[in-house]
């Protein structure tokens, strides 16, 4: 994985920022953001750039995750609603369920992972 620059008085998920094409890309661990345990990071572990809408406009955020498999296309035909597990378990970062042949993936509404709060902080990082 590429050398992550720390920044300092950010949240624990808030990992620092790199240098990618010239631009200064704030990185979040998403496993830290949802109170995950955290893991060493392996020579799988990778850095997905997004872009998500904020106060000044679209911000490129990098998420670590531990690895990425494949990278496939969806159909909008092929994605349902995110079916209702009960009141305990909470589905607001979830956009839908995409239906593969022999399993299922779940979307992840990236808009939703960071909120306004920390997106200010993102803004800021960048």
């Amino acid at each position: 994985m590429i050398q992550v620059t720390p920044i300092p008085q950010t949240p624990d998920y808030v990992k620092g920022v790199i240098n990618l094409r010239g631009k200064v890309i704030p990185i979040i661990d998403l496993r830290l953001r949802f109170g995950m345990d955290q893991v060493d990071y392996t020579d799988r572990t990778c850095i997905v750039v997004v872009e998500i809408g904020s106060k000044s406009g679209k911000l490129n955020i990098g998420i670590v995750v531990d690895s990425v498999s494949e990278v496939i296309n969806i159909k909008n035909a092929d994605i349902e609603d995110t079916p209702s597990f009960g009141t305990t378990v909470s589905t607001e970062y979830i956009l839908g369920m995409a239906k593969m042949p022999g399993n299922v993936r779940i979307l992840l509404d990236i808009d939703r992972v960071i909120n306004s709060n920390e997106l200010a902080i993102m803004d800021e990082v960048a």
